[in-house]
């Protein structure tokens, strides 16, 4: 598609200095309309590229469904189209045999926004969707120096955001090993972590045991919920967590690490599963 980026001429102001005109370089937005057997579903802003993972994470993220064998196909419509070409910006998926359709009130009556994945949701209830896979009894641990390493190994492998500084990012680390399974970026965090998850789903890896999945803005509510569809027992942010996140976080046994920053990071809840040096308590 080759829309990730585009180019524009931009004014250069410094104080002091001479304006200076000059191309540069932005993060693309377009919408994708996501339909499930032929029936509108969402329409989402999001950067172009890995649509399939995107509509894949969607759907486990909205509990429709919940492995690989769960989603069948999917395609651009070819019936999207501006001047005789397609946008590309219309996916049809089509659900696994005996796959239930989404229910009807998962449809959202406008489109959510590339800062907001949960803004068509009427209620708070509503988007507490229960996970087909619970993290609680995940007692995977990490190290707290292996843990620290991620942020920057995040920040490396934001290829888009080095030429558009306006990408957020999502990865999935192995919290054994330390490496790095996937990583994704787009203009919606929310999209960010679909994109993972989705690539997760068409892999066969569901429910994502053993994982951290790293973001690299804050910490909301909704990123904890798909965390926890996927099965993720531990999400860690280089900013801030939503009194929300870590209140979902806390009821379902996920943990939640915020201000992931060089040698320093909180852990909001399920403590147990970073390892460090004995806590002194003030």
């Amino acid at each position: 598609m080759g829309r990730i980026t585009a180019r524009r001429r931009v004014t250069r102001i410094t104080i002091g200095a001479a304006a200076l005109r000059q191309e540069d370089v932005l993060a693309v937005e377009e919408p994708l309309e996501i339909r499930v057997g032929g029936r509108a579903l969402v329409i989402t802003m999001r950067t172009p590229g890995h649509d399939f993972d995107l509509a894949a994470g969607f759907l486990v993220s909205e509990g429709v469904i919940s492995g690989r064998d769960d989603f069948a196909a999917a395609r651009y419509c070819a019936g999207a189209e501006v001047d005789g070409e397609n946008t590309f910006n219309v996916l049809d998926v089509t659900l696994g045999f005996g796959v239930a359709a989404p229910d009807p009130s998962l449809e959202r009556n406008f489109y959510t926004t590339s800062s907001c994945g949960i803004c068509g949701k009427a209620s708070i209830d509503a988007v507490r969707t229960l996970s087909a896979f619970a993290v609680a009894g995940d007692t995977v641990q990490i190290d707290a120096s292996l843990l620290a390493t991620f942020p920057d190994r995040l920040r490396e492998g934001q290829n888009v955001f080095d030429k558009t500084g306006g990408l957020h990012a999502a990865a999935l680390f192995d919290a054994a090993t330390g490496e790095m399974l996937v990583l994704r970026e787009d203009v919606g965090r929310h999209n960010a972590v679909d994109k993972v998850v989705g690539w997760a789903v068409t892999n066969g890896l569901l429910p994502l045991r053993s994982t951290v999945l790293m973001v690299s803005g804050r910490a909301s509510f909704e990123l904890a919920q798909k965390a926890s569809m996927a099965g993720i027992p531990i999400l860690a942010a280089v900013s801030a967590p939503s009194s929300l996140a870590v209140e979902l976080a806390a009821e379902l046994g996920m943990t939640v690490v915020g201000f992931l920053r060089g040698p320093s990071m909180v852990v909001y809840s399920s403590d147990e599963r970073i390892i460090s040096e004995k806590v002194a308590i003030s």
